[in-house]
């Protein structure tokens, strides 16, 4: 068999692609609609030519025929490659979650999209899921553990050279604040990605354990992730997965941050020598109103940031960069729920744009502008049913989300002064 013919559900462009897929999300160069195989282009020594695709004279299945109609009153629309094309007359079960899992019973997988404005479902065979190598998260959470308490010792040591330059009390034990960073950062990272965890086995969707990322960086890891194995059911359900995670984090680096900032200690600015270099943590809203309400400091000081401090300033940061709303970010995946496929790409297109603008600021966002850029030319696939209305519970934990980017948003993140 040779290269497969595929055609776009949305506007019908066909283009002879090196595939056999039935389905290739968010495929069509024209307008980023999902292509369907519909037929083949046979190899051979004289031009080639179409062959149609072995079709199936009786329609699906018997199961699997008499299932679909137990959730949707619809008519076979025709067969593309492995891919059954059904034109929905009337949804008959509204949890499209339950229809996924009672065809993965049967060996598929399904779509709900709008086929030239036509609710369409796509059913084709289930995709492979591997197994993990279940021992591979334990030996990066453990190497994670000993980097990151390698970098709570650093800047432990900062710290205490502080305390004794100025003469102030505090925490002279390096070991105790080193495990003390180390227990907050894991804490942070290990709680946002449990949240998507969580979130992905409520909605049946497969997804590894976390995977904690150690690196000899200043906090001595570049955070942690899980791998998503199957599609999103829903648009709820890819809300919930975008939300998950930063809620969860977030909730922990609260109290971390407030118990940091009691620890941190102000200097008065005129004692400070002028020379004197350090890197200086960008303000955001969170902080603000922890410094103003909860932890007050002395006007004109200079606060140094205990180690613990610092792990909960790295935990708002993090919330707020993953709550970008671009590309497969979890802000990506939420802004994907109420946006098409081509409004999500042109809007991943203007957020990275922004965020290289914004490197004057932080010549980091020059790096983020590129990696949103290079992301979202890949596109975000969104949910397999894009059909089904969002509900209001998962309106309100979108509008959630945008209060928590809002105050955690940090546009200079660091700085060195001196």
């Amino acid at each position: 068999m040779g290269k497969g013919i595929y055609e776009c559900v949305n506007c019908g462009h066909r283009e002879v692609l090196d595939s056999n897929e039935p389905i290739i999300e968010k495929g069509c160069p024209v307008c980023g609609g999902d292509m369907v195989l519909v037929s083949f282009q046979a190899e051979t020594q004289g031009p080639a030519f179409e062959v149609a695709p072995p079709l199936r004279p009786t329609g699906p299945p018997e199961a699997l025929e008499k299932k679909l109609k137990e959730f949707y009153s619809l008519e076979l629309e025709g067969v593309e490659g492995d891919v059954f094309v059904f034109k929905v007359r009337e949804v008959l079960e509204r949890n499209f979650e339950k229809v996924l899992g009672e065809l993965e019973k049967l060996g598929y997988w399904a779509a709900l999209k709008r086929r030239h404005g036509d609710p369409t479902l796509f059913v084709f065979p289930a995709g492979e899921i591997k197994e993990d190598r279940k021992w591979l998260p334990w030996v990066l959470l453990i190497i994670t553990i000993f980097t990151t308490f390698l970098a709570g010792y650093s800047l432990s040591l900062s710290y205490i050279q502080t305390l004794n330059d100025y003469g102030l009390p505090g925490i002279r034990n390096p070991y105790v604040n080193a495990l003390a960073f180390s227990v907050s950062v894991m804490a942070i990272l290990g709680t946002h990605e449990l949240g998507h965890k969580i979130a992905a086995a409520y909605h049946g969707v497969r997804a590894t354990m976390p995977y904690f990322i150690p690196f000899p960086n200043i906090l001595g890891t570049l955070g942690a992730v899980i791998r998503v194995k199957s599609p999103l059911p829903t648009r709820d359900a890819a809300v919930d997965l975008g939300v998950s995670g930063p809620i969860a984090g977030f909730l922990v680096a609260i109290p971390v941050s407030i118990i940091g900032l009691r620890l941190s200690v102000p200097v008065p600015q005129h004692l400070i020598p002028p020379a004197e270099q350090g890197i200086s943590f960008g303000e955001n809203l969170f902080f603000l109103l922890i410094e103003k309400y909860l932890v007050t400091f002395p006007k004109d000081s200079v606060v140094f940031l205990h180690p613990v401090a610092i792990a909960g300033w790295v935990g708002i940061l993090v919330t707020f960069l993953n709550l970008i709303p671009a590309a497969q970010l979890d802000g990506g995946h939420i802004a994907r729920s109420f946006l098409s496929d081509r409004a999500h790409r042109y809007f991943t297109m203007a957020v990275g744009l922004l965020l290289v603008g914004m490197s004057f600021l932080w010549v980091g966002w020059l790096i983020w502008g590129t990696l949103v850029l290079f992301m979202g030319s890949v596109g975000n696939p969104g949910a397999l049913d894009e059909v089904s209305p969002i509900s209001k519970k998962r309106l309100a934990l979108a509008v959630l989300a945008v209060v928590i980017f809002v105050l955690s948003a940090t546009p200079a993140p660091l700085s060195v002064s001196g």
